[in-house]
């Protein structure tokens, strides 16, 4: 099945999630945007949606600099039990509101199976964090709610225990699924995680599912998330999961490494000679199209 013997050992149980010759690659479908056919989507937002008027402001500006994803946590998995834990349902109706405004899709995280339905009931993509990979019981329910699935790697994880995840959602009737490398917990200090760059080519070799790269967790300081982003385009990455910020100092949760929206421009130009990324005015366009349809 795979050219490397070691790989045809670790993956090869994986029917659902490894590489097949017999199924073709995924290519997941989210309106009239398309992840896993050699596009490069960008998929960015605030951390924490906090309010309106931050939320409004974000998803502008990550839209104007070539964006086709607003990320954005309605609930949020924290640390500390004493830190700020997401507005829950009004959360998920700003991030709608965002969509109607703008034209972006939407991911955003669901943290239980009781929430299913109801993230699902505003969500484009579905996002399952590193703390829930191996949460079977909400990688069942996200296989029967009729959305794609962005499904982030463990903080320890290894690449076939995600894949293994991946085949708990496949199995369950879900086989829209993007594959998220977020950095992994290592004995290294200088970065909040250590950013796994080789797992895009692996995951693509041995998978037939889009592989996305969220620099922003992986580095946990801004100044390394535009190079850890360049380096996921050069290996291959079908996109990018970045967090930007109107005023990173004051978010509410990981502002350390949000981009504001100048920098997170630049990341967007510097990128283009790299790969075909949307622009402003490709952007407006959509964004009226989605107007006339209101």
């Amino acid at each position: 099945m795979i050219a490397n013997p070691h790989w045809n050992g670790q993956f090869s149980s994986l029917e659902s999630a490894a590489k097949s010759h017999a199924r073709r690659p995924t290519i997941v479908h989210v309106g009239d945007l398309v992840i896993g056919d050699g596009s490069f989507v960008v998929m960015a937002g605030p951390c924490a949606v906090e309010s309106e008027a931050q939320l409004f402001r974000t998803a502008e500006a990550v839209a104007e600099a070539g964006a086709r994803v607003l990320r954005g946590g309605a609930f949020k998995p924290r640390s500390s039990p004493y830190s700020f834990q997401g507005l829950g349902a009004e959360g998920l109706k700003l991030l709608a509101k965002a969509r109607e405004h703008t034209g972006l899709a939407i991911v955003t995280e669901v943290m239980c199976r009781e929430e299913v339905s109801l993230v699902a009931e505003y969500a484009d993509i579905m996002q399952v964090g590193s703390r829930s990979m191996e949460n079977y019981s909400l990688l069942e329910a996200v296989g029967s709610c009729g959305r794609p699935v962005l499904l982030k790697r463990g903080m320890t994880a290894r690449l076939d225990e995600l894949l293994s995840s991946a085949q708990v959602i496949a199995d369950s009737g879900n086989p829209d699924i993007i594959l998220c490398e977020r950095g992994i917990r290592t004995f290294e200090t200088a970065t909040r995680n250590t950013l796994d760059i080789a797992a895009v080519p692996v995951l693509k070799a041995v998978s037939d599912l889009p592989v996305i790269v969220d620099p922003s967790h992986a580095a946990g300081v801004r100044s390394l998330v535009p190079v850890l982003a360049r380096a996921a385009a050069a290996v291959g990455a079908d996109g990018l999961l970045v967090e930007v910020h109107p005023d990173p100092a004051k978010a509410w949760s990981d502002g350390m490494q949000s981009l504001t929206f100048d920098q997170f421009q630049e990341m967007m130009d510097d990128l283009r000679q790299y790969v075909c990324v949307s622009r402003g005015d490709d952007v407006r366009a959509r964004t009226s199209v989605a107007a006339g349809r209101a």
